[in-house]
């Protein structure tokens, strides 16, 4: 009885909540497959409010702003598939290796997050197994299959950041990000250089490591996958006009790079 009444406690995700994954176009042709690790920034309702007021669960602490509309338009421009991950990052960071302090955060920015002080091994065990496993466990499948088929797949991790954080000012429109590969990174920073109204980051406003990372270093570099991650400023895909035009540009730019990959391959 004693183990029925843990297995009970630990559950996190009960009725009324909603799946982690969240896909679209899953028979996409395109080489490029497509992730947002911030994609929502739903809260189990066993967590209620994590302690947080409702006007910072609305920033960028809970999530990548603006990303979901981006995402979703680009794969739809690209014939390509999107996994997605709905639930917020408060919950637990799903591009966060789980060991790290920030997987489960306490502060985000200058916000406390009282619900996240003090997890017992049981809860921590519990979002890791019911938020984080199903969306990665869902690339690597896709990811195993794309392989096993010997379809062409190119990582593409898309992300959003704040344009100031911590008092500072960003003045990157767009970065391209990226650890040990660094042939799309490179190739999306020339074309993103091209056009003339953006200031572009190379490895800004943030670089890819092993210890602050997970989806570029496990399902890209540890794959052999050719990747990139991309962070867009959020006060330019705020609304749904901006996450149109950014997903057009991308759309365009990407089918431009493809072409360049694709040369390179019969080379």
């Amino acid at each position: 009885m004693a183990l029925d009444t843990a297995d009970a406690t630990d559950q996190l995700l009960g009725e009324g909540d909603i799946p982690p994954v969240h896909e679209v176009n899953a028979a996409g042709a395109s080489p490029f497959l497509l992730t947002a690790d911030h994609y929502g920034r739903v809260l189990p309702r066993a967590l209620g409010d994590l302690g947080v007021a409702e006007n910072e669960l609305t920033r960028h602490i809970a999530w990548d702003i603006g990303i979901a509309g981006v995402a979703e338009r680009l794969a739809e421009m690209l014939d390509a598939h999107l996994i997605a991950q709905r639930y917020s990052r408060l919950v637990i960071d799903c591009n966060r290796p789980p060991g790290a302090v920030s997987s489960i955060p306490v502060l985000s920015e200058a916000t406390a997050i009282p619900r996240n002080e003090g997890i017992s091994a049981g809860e921590r065990a519990a979002r890791r197994r019911e938020i984080f496993e199903p969306y990665h466990h869902r690339i690597d499948a896709t990811i195993g299959r794309r392989l096993h088929d010997k379809r062409p797949t190119v990582l593409v991790s898309l992300h959003s950041f704040t344009s100031v954080y911590a008092g500072d000012e960003r003045p990157w429109h767009i970065g391209a990000l990226y650890n040990r590969d660094t042939v799309l990174p490179q190739l999306l920073i020339k074309h993103l250089r091209a056009e003339s109204d953006l200031v572009v980051g190379d490895n800004e406003p943030y670089a890819v490591n092993d210890l602050t990372d997970y989806t570029i270093p496990v399902h890209g570099e540890a794959r052999g996958l050719v990747n990139t991650g991309i962070e867009i400023r959020q006060d330019l895909i705020a609304d749904q006009s901006g996450q149109q035009q950014w997903a057009e540009r991308l759309a365009r730019i990407f089918a431009e790079i493809e072409l360049e990959l694709r040369a390179e391959r019969v080379a």
